[in-house]
């Protein structure tokens, strides 16, 4: 192999062989944690593309680039943060405000646009929508980087996610410490969703609840849907005469932490190409913090 002066530490493969076994021997024997540790932080480049996967097989003539530093290829933006990446998705934390994906009457930034960016500066790849928050809801989202791993987490949506729990402040204090809220959700002219009084009308609804906190006239509410209905959360807490504070569209006003209280604070599911369990938790949000003082 013949190594370059350049800015990033380059080599041209001679040989065939597995990208960790060219990384051990071409960076003078490193260990091979620290030959994984420069995947991981994506520090490797094959032919100007970014490699993450250490059983990729390296053939002659290819161009294996090493950075010097980490960090380059981080994703650095305020209202979206990074949680986990590999060759198949990327989980990340969206922040309240920030749309999930454009809408026909809303193209302004979001955080698929954010993430197209990264990956065409990272590993000129793409990035497809795989589930939505509300744009005012922050919390867990999944991408996928291919088709074949956004259709089959997309088509076996139910049965790869075991838990979907959000965290919410409502008004008023609840009168039961759980319970179930169930539904047909529809929506009207104006776009806003709705329990139908008919059996069969709109989409099931199931929407498991479980109080945590009561205080001040406000509830600290454990979520757990087992549909992922559009505005589900927002509506059944509405119809429970509990709505959630800051909620513009299906609140009362009530708006003591200047936001919406509704976050996504944990996702477990089965990762849609190895099968293994993955489970990501967040803690609750600093404003929720003004009401409840959580060890969250």
């Amino acid at each position: 192999m013949e190594r370059k002066q350049k800015k990033n530490i380059e080599f041209r493969a001679k040989t065939e062989s597995s990208l960790l076994e060219f990384l051990m021997k071409a960076l003078d024997g490193i260990s091979r944690n620290s030959a994984k540790s420069l995947l991981t932080h994506r520090m490797v480049r094959i032919n100007s593309r970014l490699e993450t996967k250490h059983d990729f097989v390296v053939k002659p003539g290819m161009t294996v680039e090493v950075s010097r530093g980490r960090g380059q290829n981080e994703l650095k933006n305020k209202q979206l943060k990074m949680l986990y990446e590999d060759p198949y998705i990327v989980v990340v934390e969206k922040a309240a405000g920030l749309l999930t994906v454009a809408t026909a009457r809303e193209k302004e930034k979001t955080a698929h646009e954010i993430l197209k960016e990264y990956a065409r500066r990272t590993y000129h790849g793409r990035i497809f929508v795989v589930h939505r928050l509300d744009r005012d809801t922050s919390g867990i989202l999944i991408f996928a980087k291919d088709e074949k791993t956004m259709s089959k987490l997309r088509e076996n949506w139910n049965d790869i996610v075991k838990v979907r729990g959000y965290i919410a402040i409502v008004s008023g204090e609840m009168e039961r410490d759980k319970g179930t809220v169930t539904s047909w959700l529809t929506e009207n002219e104006k776009h806003e969703v709705y329990s139908s009084p008919v059996a069969g009308i709109g989409d099931w609804a199931v929407t498991n609840y479980r109080t945590l906190e009561r205080k001040g006239g406000y509830s600290l509410v454990d979520v757990d849907i087992e549909t992922g209905r559009r505005n589900q959360i927002r509506v059944h807490m509405k119809e429970m005469g509990h709505p959630i504070v800051g909620d513009e569209k299906y609140g009362n006003g009530d708006n003591p932490i200047k936001r919406l209280g509704l976050h996504a604070y944990r996702l477990v599911f089965n990762h849609p190409a190895t099968g293994k369990l993955m489970t990501f938790e967040l803690p609750y949000p600093n404003e929720f913090k003004r009401i409840f003082n959580s060890k969250q």
